[in-house]
């Protein structure tokens, strides 16, 4: 017996298009009716086809399916799925990752609650941060794009980062802080990231931790976000010893208004 394309999708449950494409890349060739271009498949196309659909489904490719619905011997077979599996380890790997990634990202929205408008002392953690944008203005140099390719390659294991001078909180101006990436050591460890100039390592320091937010909308972001925290080490009588960093924990629209929580690290001696 004899099936059209359309038979043959709802038998094996796809879309004829898929059907179309497989012939496209030489998985399966249906006898073509050459008075109305009707293709026909026999009951031998049909089980072909699940084979491939078998194969697609451990994540192989159309072309690679073309290769091994055409493969020489059972130890080339074995071979492609030996290269499969390595595949699939990687991507295990990166999908235990992701899953550490998101519960991370929970337990950082947490801080929120824990720690808006409050300081306590703690230690930062260690980091890799790249600026790109001082103030208002990016930079656009041809040299940079790489990296960015490269930040934006470990996303969502990144944050987006920023750095202000602690002597700039009162009156604050556009060029008084400076935005990037960052990501910690842990995960530039585990992706194999590599540092490279102008990136920088920045070392695990005891400092002022704190929570903030900015509800101001567009061109708000100042300094003096931060002037509570700085309040806090005046009255405990804490030196400041560098510039502030910390990163964008979430941004959220609260009402009608923009919101963006940071989480912050001001270090001290």
């Amino acid at each position: 017996m004899k099936y059209k394309i359309g038979d043959v999708a709802r038998i094996l449950g796809v879309s004829s298009d898929i059907l179309r494409y497989y012939e496209k890349k030489g998985v399966v060739t249906p006898t073509k009716d050459e008075n109305n271009d009707y293709r026909y498949y026999d009951y031998w196309d049909i089980n072909f086809l699940m084979d491939c659909l078998w194969f697609k489904n451990f994540g192989f490719s159309i072309e690679q399916i073309a290769e091994i619905v055409r493969i020489p011997s059972v130890d080339s077979l074995s071979d492609m799925l030996c290269a499969k599996e390595d595949e699939l380890r990687e991507t295990i790997a990166r999908c235990q990752l992701l899953l550490q990634r998101s519960q991370q990202h929970r337990r950082d929205l947490c801080k929120i609650d824990e720690l808006l408008y409050r300081c306590e002392i703690a230690e930062s953690p260690e980091f890799v941060r790249f600026i790109n944008r001082v103030g208002n203005d990016y930079d656009i140099g041809a040299d940079l794009k790489g990296l960015a390719r490269q930040w934006l390659k470990v996303l969502p294991f990144n944050y987006r980062y920023f750095e202000m001078n602690a002597d700039a909180a009162l009156p604050g101006t556009e060029d008084s802080f400076r935005w990037g990436f960052s990501i910690t050591r842990e995960y530039a460890d585990s992706l194999g990231f590599e540092v490279i100039p102008p990136m920088a390592v920045i070392p695990s320091r005891r400092s002022i931790h704190t929570v903030f937010k900015n509800s101001g909308g567009r061109g708000c972001f100042a300094p003096k976000l931060l002037q509570y925290a700085l309040d806090y080490a005046e009255q405990n009588d804490i030196r400041i010893f560098g510039p502030v960093c910390g990163v964008l924990l979430a941004s959220v629209l609260e009402g009608d208004t923009l919101t963006g929580y940071f989480e912050a690290w001001i270090p001290i001696e």
